[in-house]
């Protein structure tokens, strides 16, 4: 048997096996919608045998958006096109659920092959909102910090997001609250300088996010699975850190969330040595926030080989394995890991033919 391909329960959501297709920006909407690259890609990831196909970070406002071309889910028009791309996915046998995200201080930039740096307002862009109106670096936008006001509309903005997930089918919801986005601002003391009731102490840089989980949860059927992306560490002496995250965890569990994506860094700009990138280098935090707060995680960051994300999840050290860049590289890397692995994957039948010869020789060359 292999771990990786065991099914997994959450709620009343069963995966077919723990391989996830990690959210991905494409940078390819039009005012947010979603359109035939978003069917293909998404649903050529079901096709390879995904368990849950992720989208990209669906914006819950307008001004939510990191460039003029991102997905959204703020009105909803937009559910119409989601909606199909959902039906694909559940017909190859893939669960589909969207990330919701809020840019904050990093929105109305250039989609990276484009460059980099704001997007002016006469060019199509806007004035972002953040904790303060301190930008990322020189090169961002000059954000508008937040009121009450504010902050109450960007919670309100996730929960009519999630209600717009259920009506396209969607039945995963993942909040972003990860590399220096928005959420992960408030939580971040490098980033959130507020003497306000959302700033200052763990508890008040914590609130928006467990304000925005109250709010999901109290819409989000209760059958279906709730996950938060968080940054486990700034990387940064004095910012964001594991610690806070395993405490932070063990709160969100409490308040419905079922499961933590555990990635890392993105709130400050770092030099270029100063993350350890390397296979499985993020994997250490989805371990420790699982023995410790006792919650379902993902494993997510330079995961490639077959063997590396069976031991993941054979060694107990997270639940799920999520995957971007090598799904990117091959859209059907299921189907191969699990015969590198030893068992069937998950085939569609009309691929069948496929299965044989050809398949063991490549895992044998690669492997």
């Amino acid at each position: 048997m292999s771990a990786l391909f065991t099914p997994f329960q959450l709620r009343e959501v069963a995966l077919r096996n723990r391989v996830v297709v990690s959210p991905m920006c494409e940078y390819s909407s039009s005012d947010g919608f979603a359109t035939d690259w978003h069917l293909v890609h998404l649903g050529s990831r079901a096709v390879g045998g995904a368990a849950l196909v992720l989208t990209e970070a669906a914006a819950v406002t307008a001004d939510g958006r990191i460039s003029p071309q991102d997905l959204g889910i703020w009105q909803d028009a937009h559910v119409e096109q989601l909606a199909r791309i959902a039906r694909f996915c559940n017909e190859q046998g893939a669960v589909w659920g969207m990330q919701l995200a809020h840019a904050g201080r990093k929105g109305s930039t250039k989609r990276p092959w484009e460059g980099s740096g704001a997007v002016a307002p006469a060019d199509g862009g806007w004035i972002p909102v953040a904790p303060t109106d301190a930008p990322f670096d020189p090169t961002y936008p000059v954000p508008r910090a937040l009121d009450e006001a504010g902050i109450a509309a960007v919670i309100a903005a996730f929960a009519a997001a999630a209600r717009r997930v259920e009506a396209a089918g969607g039945t995963v919801v993942e909040i972003h609250s990860a590399h220096g986005y928005l959420l992960h601002q408030f939580l971040s003391p490098l980033v959130n300088h507020r003497t306000d009731r959302w700033g200052g102490s763990f508890e008040n840089r914590t609130r928006l996010i467990r304000e925005v989980v109250r709010a999901v949860r109290a819409v989000w059927p209760e059958r279906f699975p709730l996950f938060v992306r968080l940054s486990a560490t700034d990387w940064v002496e004095g910012g964001w850190d594991i610690e806070q995250s395993v405490e932070l965890a063990a709160l969100l569990r409490e308040l419905g969330v079922d499961l933590i994506d555990a990635s890392s860094g993105g709130a400050v700009p770092v030099g270029p040595n100063t993350i350890p990138v390397g296979p499985l280098y993020q994997t250490p935090f989805a371990e420790r926030i699982r023995r410790e707060a006792g919650i379902a995680t993902a494993a997510v960051g330079m995961i490639v080989e077959p063997a590396d994300a069976e031991s993941i999840v054979a060694d107990g050290r997270a639940d799920l394995v999520l995957l971007a860049r090598e799904l990117l590289r091959d859209p059907y890397w299921p189907l191969f890991a699990a015969r590198a692995l030893g068992v069937e994957g998950p085939w569609p039948k009309q691929y069948l033919r496929a299965r044989g010869e050809r398949a063991t020789m490549r895992v044998s060359a690669t492997v």
